[in-house]
């Protein structure tokens, strides 16, 4: 089955020809490797491009071990291409299109490929899975000439879009417990599905981390991957969690140590940080922050698919969707001024689940599992906001969009996720 990634793909086909190298980045086993050699490579194909100018070459592949000697992989490639241009004018039926995959198997690869920056009808592309390719600083290998096209697990509308038999409802469930990713999607066996997730997560990503960052305490790491997973959708800072680490778990921390690991776990991919903004006065505050899981399937699996609550859940997974459509996301603090039952002043902060900004779009959201006896506080912080941006309310248990009598829209959650952004 043919697993549509058409926002991914759309990104890469308009990064062509930009002279620049693609690097295709994401957590393993997201679909890397699948976008690029069989998606691209067809829309190559259906653009007219001839099948000799599409260079592709897996070096996973026993059969390409020679190649993986950088000068063995610079020559092969030179091989492949029968004249170079220097000129920017380049026909349309004279580019190559070098698409490597598992690249960081080469040592120097940057070298290699920075070889075909100044040659004009020559595009590159590759995709890397180890340590390094987990690592945002992967493209400042390329001298400031590599492009990020980031991939993350399939979408909910491409979850669907892969199981055309269920409901919307079942879609949901399943999404919520077992994520995205495109092994886990097309597994039909519950025990499998869990078991790929949990080894995937301790065998491979936790592998990962530790020979990429060196590591000394894995027992701290694999800790606080368990205490930020728990507290999806909640405020924390690097001292809370050391409290928590001395409290529950015996252990002391230094909040410095919880900081690294954090930043860690974010340019690995695994986990994302929304930052405090204060909407009144414009500001950020540095603490605490929010965490949420690249993907609901392996955030799960490494709590043993216990604590699955809907509301944390539809949070992350509102925000993800915000993420992939490439919106800053924020979450809002509103501070108002109130009084007491008795009469006395008090200043009063209210949260805004998501500040999201776009250019010059902004857009303000709450995330609400169930709507209909919490309307009015879901859309208290909302009020208190009185520039003309727009306000949502993102709701699970309805199939209608619409506005109330606040001028405030409630969205249904189908129609968000369904819909490209659904916002608009």
């Amino acid at each position: 089955m043919e697993i549509k990634r058409d926002i991914h793909l759309d990104r890469l086909i308009k990064s062509k020809h930009n002279g620049m190298i693609k690097v295709v980045t994401g957590i393993r086993r997201c679909g890397k490797s699948y976008l690029l050699m069989n998606l691209f490579r067809q829309h190559l194909l259906d653009d007219g491009v001839s099948d000799n100018h599409i260079v592709m070459l897996d070096l996973e592949n026993r059969r390409n071990k020679r190649l993986r000697a950088p000068d063995a992989l610079l020559e092969w490639i030179d091989s492949q291409i029968v004249e170079y241009k220097a000129s920017d004018d380049v026909p349309k039926e004279e580019w190559y299109y070098v698409m490597l995959d598992e690249v960081q198997l080469v040592p120097e690869f940057e070298d290699v490929l920075n070889s075909y920056l100044s040659i004009r009808n020559v595009d590159v592309y590759v995709t890397g899975s180890n340590s390094r390719f987990l690592s945002k600083d992967v493209i400042t290998e390329f001298r400031g000439r590599g492009h990020e096209i980031h991939v993350t697990p399939l979408s909910m509308s491409e979850f669907i879009g892969a199981h055309p038999e269920m409901t919307f409802k079942e879609a949901l469930d399943q999404y919520m417990t077992y994520g995205g990713l495109p092994v886990v999607c097309l597994e039909p066996d519950i025990k499998e599905k869990e078991a790929y997730l949990k080894g995937l997560f301790e065998k491979t990503y936790l592998t990962d981390i530790q020979e990429r960052y060196h590591i000394r305490r894995s027992d701290i790491m694999s800790e606080l991957i368990d205490v930020v997973a728990s507290g999806i959708g909640g405020l924390t800072n690097p001292t809370k969690i050391g409290n928590t680490f001395k409290t529950v778990k015996g252990i002391g921390v230094g909040k410095n140590t919880i900081k690294q690991y954090l930043e860690i776990l974010e340019e690995s991919f695994l986990v994302r940080k929304a930052v405090r903004y204060d909407v009144k006065g414009r500001k950020y505050i540095d603490t605490p922050q929010k965490y949420y899981f690249e993907d609901l399937g392996l955030r799960n699996a490494r709590i043993g698919f216990r604590q699955v609550e809907k509301t944390h859940l539809m949070e992350n997974m509102v925000y993800n969707e915000l993420c992939l459509h490439r919106y800053t996301v924020d979450v809002g603090v509103v501070t108002h001024n109130t009084k007491d039952a008795e009469g006395r002043s008090q200043r009063v902060q209210l949260e805004v689940d998501f500040v999201c900004n776009r250019g010059p779009e902004r857009i303000y959201i709450q995330s609400a599992y169930a709507l209909p006896d919490k309307e009015k506080v879901e859309q208290a912080s909302l009020l208190q906001i009185k520039d003309g941006f727009r306000k949502v309310i993102i709701v699970a248990d309805r199939y209608l969009s619409g506005y109330n009598e606040d001028g405030i829209r409630i969205l249904s959650l189908r129609n968000f996720l369904m819909e490209g952004i659904g916002l608009d």
